[in-house]
Protein backbone atom coordinates (compact mmCIF):
# COMPACT_ATOMS: atom_id res chain seq x y z
CA UNK A 1 0.00 0.00 0.00
CA UNK A 2 1.35 3.08 -1.01
CA UNK A 3 2.50 5.41 1.76
CA UNK A 4 2.89 9.74 1.88
CA UNK A 5 6.72 9.00 1.74
CA UNK A 6 6.32 7.37 -2.01
CA UNK A 7 3.85 9.52 -3.22
CA UNK A 8 6.91 12.66 -1.94
CA UNK A 9 9.34 10.65 -3.73
CA UNK A 10 7.28 10.06 -6.70
CA UNK A 11 6.51 13.73 -6.77
CA UNK A 12 9.55 15.13 -5.94
CA UNK A 13 8.62 17.21 -2.91
CA UNK A 14 9.05 16.62 0.55
CA UNK A 15 6.55 14.74 3.02
CA UNK A 16 5.39 17.79 5.06
CA UNK A 17 4.13 19.17 1.90
CA UNK A 18 2.60 15.90 0.71
CA UNK A 19 0.92 15.82 4.43
CA UNK A 20 -0.35 19.65 4.01
CA UNK A 21 -1.78 19.26 0.54
CA UNK A 22 -4.07 16.44 1.44
CA UNK A 23 -5.02 17.86 4.74
CA UNK A 24 -5.82 21.59 2.03
CA UNK A 25 -3.53 23.40 4.25
CA UNK A 26 -4.35 26.79 3.09
CA UNK A 27 -0.83 28.53 4.83
CA UNK A 28 1.23 26.22 2.49
CA UNK A 29 2.82 27.93 -0.50
CA UNK A 30 3.27 25.90 -3.10
CA UNK A 31 2.30 26.36 -6.89
CA UNK A 32 -0.79 25.05 -8.77
CA UNK A 33 1.44 22.84 -10.53
CA UNK A 34 2.85 21.33 -7.84
CA UNK A 35 0.17 20.75 -6.25
CA UNK A 36 -1.83 19.35 -9.05
CA UNK A 37 1.46 16.90 -9.69
CA UNK A 38 1.42 15.62 -6.09
CA UNK A 39 -2.35 14.79 -6.20
CA UNK A 40 -1.98 12.86 -9.69
CA UNK A 41 0.74 10.54 -8.09
CA UNK A 42 -1.70 10.34 -5.27
CA UNK A 43 -4.37 9.12 -8.11
CA UNK A 44 -1.86 7.25 -9.21
CA UNK A 45 -0.54 5.23 -6.65
CA UNK A 46 -4.14 4.84 -5.58
CA UNK A 47 -3.02 6.07 -2.07
CA UNK A 48 -6.19 5.33 0.73
CA UNK A 49 -5.31 7.04 3.89
CA UNK A 50 -6.37 5.41 7.08
CA UNK A 51 -6.88 7.36 9.92
CA UNK A 52 -6.20 4.86 12.20
CA UNK A 53 -3.13 3.86 10.62
CA UNK A 54 -2.34 7.55 10.08
CA UNK A 55 -2.54 7.97 13.82
CA UNK A 56 -0.49 4.77 14.49
CA UNK A 57 2.14 5.61 12.06
CA UNK A 58 2.80 8.98 13.40
CA UNK A 59 3.15 7.98 17.25
CA UNK A 60 5.38 5.34 15.92
CA UNK A 61 7.66 8.26 14.20
CA UNK A 62 6.96 11.34 15.61
CA UNK A 63 7.57 11.47 19.39
CA UNK A 64 7.24 15.53 19.61
CA UNK A 65 4.24 17.25 18.60
CA UNK A 66 5.54 20.93 17.65
CA UNK A 67 4.05 24.16 16.02
CA UNK A 68 5.04 27.32 13.72
CA UNK A 69 3.76 30.69 15.03
CA UNK A 70 4.71 33.35 12.11
CA UNK A 71 3.49 37.11 11.24
CA UNK A 72 0.56 37.46 8.93
CA UNK A 73 1.92 39.20 5.98
CA UNK A 74 5.21 36.95 6.12
CA UNK A 75 3.86 34.07 4.97
CA UNK A 76 4.26 35.82 1.29
CA UNK A 77 7.84 36.72 1.36
CA UNK A 78 9.81 34.26 0.24
CA UNK A 79 12.74 34.66 3.03
CA UNK A 80 10.31 34.10 5.18
CA UNK A 81 9.12 30.98 3.41
CA UNK A 82 12.60 29.47 3.20
CA UNK A 83 12.73 29.56 6.66
CA UNK A 84 9.41 27.53 6.50
CA UNK A 85 10.58 25.13 4.02
CA UNK A 86 13.59 24.47 6.02
CA UNK A 87 11.95 23.62 9.10
CA UNK A 88 9.04 21.26 7.38
CA UNK A 89 11.90 19.53 5.46
CA UNK A 90 14.17 18.29 8.44
CA UNK A 91 11.51 17.55 10.93
CA UNK A 92 10.87 14.09 10.60
CA UNK A 93 14.48 13.62 11.18
CA UNK A 94 14.58 14.83 14.63
CA UNK A 95 11.75 12.44 15.38
CA UNK A 96 9.25 15.59 15.42
CA UNK A 97 5.49 16.05 13.83
CA UNK A 98 4.98 19.71 12.57
CA UNK A 99 1.40 19.48 13.92
CA UNK A 100 0.11 23.35 13.68
CA UNK A 101 0.80 26.32 11.88
CA UNK A 102 -0.25 29.37 13.47
CA UNK A 103 -0.54 32.84 11.93
CA UNK A 104 -0.87 36.02 13.73
CA UNK A 105 -3.59 38.16 12.27
CA UNK A 106 -5.37 35.50 10.69
CA UNK A 107 -5.48 32.39 13.45
CA UNK A 108 -6.57 33.14 16.83
CA UNK A 109 -3.58 32.08 19.46
CA UNK A 110 -5.00 30.68 22.41
CA UNK A 111 -3.35 28.73 25.33
CA UNK A 112 -5.61 25.48 24.71
CA UNK A 113 -4.69 25.46 20.77
CA UNK A 114 -1.09 25.93 22.38
CA UNK A 115 -1.24 23.46 25.11
CA UNK A 116 -1.01 20.09 23.26
CA UNK A 117 2.43 21.09 21.69
CA UNK A 118 5.86 20.29 23.28
CA UNK A 119 7.55 23.00 21.67
CA UNK A 120 7.26 26.21 19.10
CA UNK A 121 9.40 27.86 16.36
CA UNK A 122 8.55 31.26 16.25
CA UNK A 123 9.48 33.18 13.00
CA UNK A 124 9.67 37.28 12.71
CA UNK A 125 9.15 40.02 15.39
CA UNK A 126 6.84 37.89 17.85
CA UNK A 127 6.43 39.26 21.01
CA UNK A 128 7.87 36.20 23.22
CA UNK A 129 6.92 37.54 26.68
CA UNK A 130 3.63 38.30 25.29
CA UNK A 131 3.74 34.95 23.99
CA UNK A 132 4.46 33.40 27.14
CA UNK A 133 1.66 34.93 29.19
CA UNK A 134 -0.67 32.46 27.19
CA UNK A 135 1.63 29.42 26.87
CA UNK A 136 2.39 29.80 30.49
CA UNK A 137 4.76 26.75 30.90
CA UNK A 138 6.87 28.13 27.82
CA UNK A 139 7.60 24.27 27.31
CA UNK A 140 10.27 24.92 24.71
CA UNK A 141 10.67 28.10 22.02
CA UNK A 142 13.19 28.67 19.65
CA UNK A 143 13.10 32.61 17.79
CA UNK A 144 13.71 32.68 14.21
CA UNK A 145 14.94 36.15 13.15
CA UNK A 146 14.94 37.98 15.61
CA UNK A 147 16.50 38.74 19.96
CA UNK A 148 13.53 38.72 21.71
CA UNK A 149 14.12 40.81 24.63
CA UNK A 150 13.99 39.64 28.50
CA UNK A 151 13.25 36.46 27.43
CA UNK A 152 15.15 32.82 28.08
CA UNK A 153 15.11 30.82 24.33
CA UNK A 154 16.94 30.07 21.93
CA UNK A 155 17.70 32.06 19.04
CA UNK A 156 18.33 31.79 15.17
CA UNK A 157 19.54 34.80 13.47
CA UNK A 158 21.92 35.92 10.20
CA UNK A 159 24.25 38.23 10.76
CA UNK A 160 22.87 41.55 9.75
CA UNK A 161 25.55 43.78 11.31
CA UNK A 162 28.24 42.32 9.57
CA UNK A 163 26.47 41.82 6.37
CA UNK A 164 25.62 45.52 6.47
CA UNK A 165 29.12 46.58 6.87
CA UNK A 166 30.38 44.14 4.15
CA UNK A 167 27.59 46.18 1.76
CA UNK A 168 28.31 49.82 2.96
CA UNK A 169 32.40 49.11 2.42
CA UNK A 170 32.02 47.67 -0.75
CA UNK A 171 29.99 50.88 -1.74
CA UNK A 172 32.92 52.89 -0.40
CA UNK A 173 35.63 51.32 -1.91
CA UNK A 174 33.98 51.86 -5.02
CA UNK A 175 33.64 55.54 -4.65
CA UNK A 176 29.90 56.04 -3.16
CA UNK A 177 29.79 58.20 -0.17
CA UNK A 178 25.96 59.89 -0.94
CA UNK A 179 24.23 56.99 0.29
CA UNK A 180 20.63 55.89 1.06
CA UNK A 181 18.85 53.29 3.46
CA UNK A 182 15.30 52.01 2.09
CA UNK A 183 14.02 49.59 4.69
CA UNK A 184 10.55 48.76 6.58
CA UNK A 185 9.22 49.46 9.70
CA UNK A 186 10.19 47.81 12.24
CA UNK A 187 7.21 45.95 14.78
CA UNK A 188 7.11 43.57 17.46
CA UNK A 189 3.48 41.95 17.69
CA UNK A 190 1.76 40.89 21.08
CA UNK A 191 -0.03 37.39 20.32
CA UNK A 192 -2.76 37.92 23.34
CA UNK A 193 -4.24 41.42 21.93
CA UNK A 194 -2.30 42.29 18.30
CA UNK A 195 -1.08 45.18 19.79
CA UNK A 196 2.41 46.36 18.25
CA UNK A 197 5.37 47.95 19.86
CA UNK A 198 8.07 50.17 17.47
CA UNK A 199 11.38 48.57 17.21
CA UNK A 200 14.36 49.56 14.91
CA UNK A 201 15.12 47.12 12.08
CA UNK A 202 19.09 46.12 12.96
CA UNK A 203 20.02 46.77 9.04
CA UNK A 204 19.37 50.37 9.65
CA UNK A 205 20.56 50.77 12.56
CA UNK A 206 23.73 49.24 11.89
CA UNK A 207 23.90 51.48 8.58
CA UNK A 208 23.35 54.63 10.88
CA UNK A 209 26.82 53.74 13.32
CA UNK A 210 28.29 53.05 9.60
CA UNK A 211 27.95 56.29 8.37
CA UNK A 212 28.53 57.97 11.95
CA UNK A 213 31.60 56.13 12.27
CA UNK A 214 32.72 57.41 8.81
CA UNK A 215 31.38 60.79 9.26
CA UNK A 216 28.67 60.49 5.97
CA UNK A 217 25.41 60.40 7.96
CA UNK A 218 22.62 61.93 6.59
CA UNK A 219 19.34 61.27 7.92
CA UNK A 220 17.07 62.57 5.17
CA UNK A 221 18.49 59.39 3.43
CA UNK A 222 16.88 56.88 5.92
CA UNK A 223 13.58 56.17 4.67
CA UNK A 224 11.20 53.62 5.88
CA UNK A 225 7.68 52.08 5.15
CA UNK A 226 5.74 48.99 4.42
CA UNK A 227 7.78 46.03 3.55
CA UNK A 228 7.38 44.58 -0.21
CA UNK A 229 7.57 45.91 -3.52
CA UNK A 230 4.54 48.83 -2.81
CA UNK A 231 6.92 50.07 -0.14
CA UNK A 232 9.54 50.26 -2.19
CA UNK A 233 8.64 51.88 -5.16
CA UNK A 234 6.75 54.65 -2.80
CA UNK A 235 9.97 55.39 -0.60
CA UNK A 236 11.93 55.80 -3.78
CA UNK A 237 9.36 58.20 -4.94
CA UNK A 238 10.21 60.28 -1.76
CA UNK A 239 14.22 59.63 -2.33
CA UNK A 240 14.05 61.17 -5.86
CA UNK A 241 12.50 64.52 -4.34
CA UNK A 242 15.74 65.25 -2.30
CA UNK A 243 18.53 67.04 -3.51
CA UNK A 244 20.85 65.99 -4.17
CA UNK A 245 20.17 62.70 -5.09
CA UNK A 246 21.79 59.85 -3.64
CA UNK A 247 24.46 57.66 -5.64
CA UNK A 248 23.71 54.21 -4.50
CA UNK A 249 20.90 52.86 -2.76
CA UNK A 250 20.98 50.14 0.29
CA UNK A 251 17.45 48.44 0.52
CA UNK A 252 16.79 46.29 3.79
CA UNK A 253 14.91 43.13 1.59
CA UNK A 254 15.08 42.33 -2.12
CA UNK A 255 10.80 42.08 -2.34
CA UNK A 256 11.40 46.22 -1.48
CA UNK A 257 14.08 46.04 -4.33
CA UNK A 258 11.53 44.87 -6.97
CA UNK A 259 9.69 48.40 -5.67
CA UNK A 260 13.12 50.77 -6.25
CA UNK A 261 14.18 49.01 -9.44
CA UNK A 262 10.47 49.76 -10.91
CA UNK A 263 10.18 53.54 -9.86
CA UNK A 264 14.01 54.20 -10.59
CA UNK A 265 13.05 52.79 -14.56
CA UNK A 266 9.34 54.89 -14.51
CA UNK A 267 11.91 57.65 -13.69
CA UNK A 268 14.19 56.78 -16.43
CA UNK A 269 16.83 56.67 -14.03
CA UNK A 270 19.88 54.11 -15.45
CA UNK A 271 20.80 51.51 -12.90
CA UNK A 272 23.84 51.31 -12.05
CA UNK A 273 24.82 53.84 -14.13
CA UNK A 274 23.17 56.93 -12.38
CA UNK A 275 21.74 55.14 -8.94
CA UNK A 276 23.38 51.46 -7.61
CA UNK A 277 21.35 49.40 -5.61
CA UNK A 278 22.14 46.60 -3.63
CA UNK A 279 19.75 44.75 -0.86
CA UNK A 280 19.55 41.99 1.11
CA UNK A 281 17.95 38.17 0.99
CA UNK A 282 19.22 36.95 -2.81
CA UNK A 283 15.68 35.21 -3.72
CA UNK A 284 15.42 33.40 -6.64
CA UNK A 285 14.39 36.43 -8.74
CA UNK A 286 17.06 38.52 -7.55
CA UNK A 287 19.41 36.59 -10.41
CA UNK A 288 16.70 37.74 -13.26
CA UNK A 289 15.98 40.95 -12.43
CA UNK A 290 17.01 43.85 -14.86
CA UNK A 291 19.87 44.88 -14.20
CA UNK A 292 20.41 41.39 -12.41
CA UNK A 293 20.19 42.65 -8.04
CA UNK A 294 23.55 42.39 -6.04
CA UNK A 295 22.45 41.31 -2.79
CA UNK A 296 23.46 39.79 0.02
CA UNK A 297 22.92 35.88 0.59
CA UNK A 298 21.03 34.90 4.02
CA UNK A 299 20.57 31.16 4.62
CA UNK A 300 16.85 30.73 5.45
CA UNK A 301 16.54 27.35 4.68
CA UNK A 302 19.55 27.16 7.10
CA UNK A 303 17.57 29.42 9.68
CA UNK A 304 14.96 26.60 9.77
CA UNK A 305 16.86 23.60 10.14
CA UNK A 306 18.61 25.16 12.79
CA UNK A 307 15.93 25.79 14.61
CA UNK A 308 14.55 22.48 15.04
CA UNK A 309 17.98 20.73 15.68
CA UNK A 310 18.06 23.62 19.09
CA UNK A 311 14.19 22.67 19.83
CA UNK A 312 15.29 18.86 19.57
CA UNK A 313 17.92 19.63 22.05
CA UNK A 314 15.42 21.23 24.26
CA UNK A 315 13.16 18.65 24.05
CA UNK A 316 16.34 16.21 25.27
CA UNK A 317 17.05 18.29 27.83
CA UNK A 318 19.08 21.36 27.29
CA UNK A 319 18.51 24.02 29.66
CA UNK A 320 20.91 26.81 28.57
CA UNK A 321 19.75 28.75 25.92
CA UNK A 322 21.75 29.48 22.63
CA UNK A 323 22.03 32.07 20.19
CA UNK A 324 23.37 30.91 16.52
CA UNK A 325 24.11 33.19 13.93
CA UNK A 326 24.31 32.15 10.54
CA UNK A 327 26.67 33.61 7.87
CA UNK A 328 26.08 35.76 4.73
CA UNK A 329 27.66 36.26 1.75
CA UNK A 330 27.61 39.28 -0.30
CA UNK A 331 26.57 38.44 -4.48
CA UNK A 332 27.78 41.33 -6.80
CA UNK A 333 25.78 41.50 -9.73
CA UNK A 334 25.15 44.44 -12.36
CA UNK A 335 22.68 46.48 -10.37
CA UNK A 336 26.14 48.39 -8.71
CA UNK A 337 29.08 49.91 -9.87
CA UNK A 338 32.06 52.40 -8.92
CA UNK A 339 31.72 56.20 -9.67
CA UNK A 340 33.56 57.33 -12.75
Amino acid sequence: MATIKDIAEKANVSTATVSRILNKDETLSVTEATRKRVLQVVDELDYKPSRKKQTKEIKAVSTYQIGIIILNDETIDPYFQSIRLGIEGICHEYSMNLASTMIIGKNQITGSGLDSLDGLIVIGDVDIADLKTIYPEAKHIVAVDQIPKNANVDVVISDFVRATNMVLDHLLTLGHTDIAYIGGEGRVFKVSNLETTDKIDVRRKAFENFLKEKELNKASRILEGDWGPTGGYALTQKLLNLTPRPTAIVVASDPMALGVLSCLHEQGIKVPDEISVISFDDIEAAAFMNPRLSTVKIHGEEMGKTAVKLLHDQLNGRIIPLQVTLPVELILRESVKGLN
